[in-house]
């Protein structure tokens, strides 16, 4: 089985689609979403659209994946931003992908719903840093093996690139793929690509994740709680 974790804060007005994109796979699953103590009707909508609720005493993906995966009980886990959709047979992808015994992990390549050529140009440009690096951002959908998952001791205690770290950390342990594009990401698809290359940037400079991580909140802080 494949356990779904969603780390939530605020995502009432994105997150039913995106449970209902899940639902539609038929290969087994469940969907977990942990949530950092929301104030509007995320939990609600959670319990709505199928999901086992779990409240995280502190907000912060990384704490909140973990904890998902310590409720999980599927050997296979699959990290799921609120506002990520995947198509419907994206789950048996996942399930074939690993059933090489010699593949760890990976995740989705990133494709938006925007036709935007610049982005069609970003997310082919990420698809190869995916594919000879091994390198996930937290949206592309990162799965990887259970035992894999305990044995790399979960996702560090990081404000922000926690995704990018782990990815790094997993590729070590196994080979990764990635998987063609059938997801998309809702959320400002232009803002999200620059936004994506500049922090990055910043992180490998040696910028503290912390601060990068406050400047992001401060940024989205109009339109996003999470």
């Amino acid at each position: 089985m494949i356990s779904v974790i969603i780390p939530t804060l605020n995502e009432a007005e994105l997150l039913p689609d995106t449970l209902s994109r899940i639902r539609v796979n038929t290969a087994a699953h469940e969907i977990l979403v942990v949530d950092g103590g929301s104030g509007d009707e995320t939990v609600r909508l959670a319990e709505a659209g199928g999901a086992r609720v779990i409240n995280s005493p502190r907000r912060r993906r990384a704490t909140q994946m973990n904890l998902g995966a310590q409720h999980a009980r599927g050997d296979i886990f699959l990290f799921l931003h609120a506002d990520t959709w995947i198509g419907p047979g994206a789950l048996d992808r996942i399930a074939k992908a690993l059933g090489n015994p010699g593949v760890v992990g990976g995740a989705f390549a990133r494709q938006f719903r925007d036709p935007s050529l610049l982005l069609r140009l970003t997310c082919c440009i990420g698809e190869c840093r995916s594919r000879l690096l091994g390198w996930f951002y937290g949206d592309q959908g990162i799965f990887v093996r259970k035992i894999t998952f305990e044995r790399m001791g979960g996702f560090q205690d990081m404000p922000l690139f926690e995704d990018v770290d782990f990815a790094r950390r997993m590729a070590r342990q196994g080979r990764v793929v990635t998987l063609r594009p059938n997801r998309f990401t809702v959320r400002g698809p232009l803002a999200t690509a620059m936004s994506d290359i500049w922090l990055t940037l910043r992180y490998f400079a040696g910028a503290d994740p912390g601060r990068l991580a406050s400047k992001l909140r401060q940024e989205r802080k109009p339109s996003d709680g999470g």
